[in-house]
């Protein structure tokens, strides 16, 4: 008999139909034949299927079993065939029947026992299902609360094969896992810090919310212990709350990796990633054999924070470029090319010097001038010239952190970036666009014209600090989110001023 059920198999990010086809026929000595361009976990999963097929009560069928993946040219990876693959093993062996098979999609791994193991990527083969048109889908029950954030398909847990064949042929009824994605988000969108935390650094906090406010990249410098990253982990709190089209986007790429916390099923909360300086260029950008998410994928919609910037191996800084620019990656290998969203605030942070106390009046710094050169020069001039705001960061008197006034709040600070927000997107209404850092060289036209003082300072500006065509562009738009902020419909001079003050490293002052 044949059998066919319908499945998913993912390629990055993204989930492609399978079409999962089980012939089992006569022959003197049994025998599983698996086709369809499988990779290792998929070929191994006949050594599972067939254990667990036994240990849940089944036979095993002393017959030839052919089973085909469609379509046969598009790559099938992890263990997620499994279930269907059991299923129709069953069906086609004439051990269970079913009239459901055309109405639900089946994903899922097994263990040698027969229970189910949660699979990889549920949120994206949940969207290809309804995209598909069928009616539900069949999932581990560790995965039901994350396929359910797709509201219009009725999403079946089950524990266990048993319970699954139990389902298919009519002998159980499973009510379907209901979507409580408002509750999630009431639930998961807390952030633990605040900014009230961090004493003094006013002037970094009016930075880094000019930075949220027009999804600006923002370079920190300043000697060890001044909080450059105290302040880095809490821009996820000042920023606006994720939509729910950012929280899909960022939530497929979190469950294609297998990294969503246990019972949150949903991200709710900008992300937030630090990776160490060893990591490699596939772990930043991703990469690999079959492709995988890295971590400018993992910070989309949030921030990625790199701390000790010059530390990171030149060559690793300078793959992030392109994405930097395009709010996307794509990876290309012999079979196919993947692309993964980075759209996100980089944020970086160094220190002035080797030691790191150059610029710390309580600390002697011992580090001679080509020192300093060597360790600045580890920063490229193209990198240099994507991140739009060079703040330094200055070590904390002892009277502010001292002090019980509490510093300003993420409360107050994302206030202000809303409202900047708004600004925006009343703005960008008919643009591909939705951040002044998004804009391009014709919408800066547009959008960033100066006054004839205004134009004096940035010749000026251009001429002194030697700034290159991009970091023109850059000044221009943190200059017209400053305007933003102060809900100005045209760019003035003290905007353009203050924008101009945060190109600190075109300066030549640590050279």
């Amino acid at each position: 008999m044949l059998a066919k059920l319908q499945t998913f198999t993912l390629l990055g990010i993204d989930a492609f139909n399978v079409e999962v086809e089980v012939d089992v026929s006569p022959r003197a000595a049994p025998k599983t034949i698996l086709v369809g361009l499988p990779d290792a976990a998929v070929r191994e999963s006949t050594f599972r299927v067939e254990r667990a097929l036994v240990n849940s009560g089944f036979q095993r069928p002393n017959d030839r079993i052919v089973i085909n993946l469609a379509p046969a040219e598009l790559p099938k990876q992890a263990a997620s065939f499994d279930l269907p693959i059991s299923l129709g093993i069953l069906i086609g062996s004439g051990q269970m029947e079913s009239d459901k098979l055309d109405q639900y999609a089946v994903v899922g791994e097994l263990a040698l026992e027969g229970n189910t193991r949660p699979a990889k990527g549920v949120l994206s083969m949940a969207m290809a299902a309804a995209r598909a048109g069928v009616h539900g889908i069949v999932v581990p029950r560790e995965n039901a609360a994350e396929a359910a954030v797709v509201e219009q398909l009725e999403v079946i847990a089950v524990d266990s094969l048993s319970q699954a064949v139990s389902f298919f042929a009519g002998q159980l009824e499973i009510d379907p896992t209901p979507s409580r994605v408002s509750e999630w988000f009431d639930q998961f969108s807390i952030y633990d810090d605040d900014f009230s935390d961090v004493r003094g650094q006013e002037l970094a906090k009016r930075a880094i919310t000019i930075a949220a406010a027009g999804a600006h990249n923002i370079l920190m410098l300043g000697p060890p212990g001044s909080g450059k990253t105290m302040l880095a982990k809490r821009i996820p709190t000042i920023m606006p709350t994720l939509t729910p089209v950012e929280s899909i986007e960022t939530t497929r790429v979190y469950s294609a990796v297998g990294r969503l916390d246990a019972g949150q099923p949903l991200m709710a909360t900008r992300p937030f990633r630090s990776p160490h300086h060893t990591i490699s260029e596939a772990g930043l950008v991703g990469g690999g054999s079959t492709p995988v998410p890295g971590e400018i994928s993992m910070a989309h919609n949030g921030i990625l924070f790199l701390d000790e910037l010059p530390e990171f191996n030149r060559r690793t800084l300078e793959v992030m470029r392109q994405p930097l620019e395009d709010g996307t990656v794509t990876i290309s290998r012999a079979m196919a090319s993947t692309t993964f969203p980075s759209d996100l605030i980089l944020v970086a942070a160094l220190n002035p010097c080797p030691c790191g106390y150059r610029s710390d009046p309580r600390r002697q710094c011992n580090c001679t001038p080509p020192q300093v050169e060597r360790y600045m020069s580890k920063i490229s001039g193209p990198l240099l010239d994507r991140i739009d705001i060079h703040i330094e960061v200055p070590a904390t008197e002892y009277k502010e952190l001292s002090s019980r006034t509490p510093g300003t709040s993420s409360q107050s600070m994302r206030e202000c970036v809303e409202v900047a927000r708004v600004q925006q997107q009343r703005r960008f209404a008919d643009f591909r666009i939705l951040f002044n850092a998004q804009m391009n060289s014709k919408t800066i036209r547009i959008h960033c014209k100066l006054d004839r003082p205004g134009m004096e300072l940035m010749k000026s500006s251009v001429n002194e600090l030697g700034l290159s065509a991009r970091a023109h562009d850059k000044v221009l738009r943190v200059a017209r989110t400053i305007a933003d902020l102060d809900q100005s419909e045209n760019i003035k001079l003290e905007h353009l001023s203050e924008a101009i003050n945060y190109r600190m490293l075109d300066r030549d002052v640590y050279n």
